[in-house]
């Protein structure tokens, strides 16, 4: 039950998935908000906090995520998907990884290239490495913002993939993410 078996996933691995699920749509769409704030607004300040402190709390519940992954059993592929939806499944899932682990990177050198900490909500700090190459908030920035538009468009499909899977093939894979 709380651990994955070969056919389905356990309450940690869906509980971690879901998580990710919901703060990334939620740490885009602050995002995508803050970049018009203004410095006369009152979120000016706050907004930024609250969108670094939650991408730490992400990037510590990804590594543990990815540890869980890399040391448990998952389940096996359904049965009668093709060879091509097993790859692709695969890649997807691990790409989704990999931009997760761009993102959170790429916001941590922008956030830390002027030396300061990042502060999670005030519980603790995150130190800096200070800039490590030229220009590096604005080119950490511009992978942030495609990384993040890239994630939320294969997210999309990834869910798109699902449902598809559950209405048109009626099969299992859908329901082993949400039983």
């Amino acid at each position: 039950m709380w651990k994955d078996s070969k056919q389905n996933y356990g309450i940690i691995s869906k509980s971690l998935h879901w998580l990710s699920a919901i703060t990334i749509i939620g740490l885009f769409a602050a995002g995508y908000w803050m970049v018009d704030l203004t410095y006369y607004s009152q979120w000016y300040k706050t907004a930024p906090h609250w969108h670094k402190s939650v991408g730490i709390l992400l990037l510590l519940a990804t590594v543990l995520r990815l540890a869980w992954r890399i040391l448990t059993t998952s389940p096996e592929p359904i049965a009668n998907h093709s060879k091509l939806v097993k790859t692709l499944s695969a890649f997807v899932h691990w790409l989704l990884y990999a931009l997760m682990l761009i993102i959170m990177i790429t916001g941590y050198l922008i956030s830390t290239a002027d030396e300061r900490a990042i502060e999670v909500f005030n519980w603790f700090s995150v130190p800096s490495f200070g800039e490590l190459f030229a220009n590096q908030a604005d080119i950490a920035g511009a992978i942030h913002e495609y990384g993040a538009y890239s994630i939320l468009a294969i997210a999309t499909l990834h869910a798109i993939a699902a449902i598809k899977h559950h209405v048109v093939d009626k099969d299992n894979t859908l329901m082993r993410m949400i039983k």
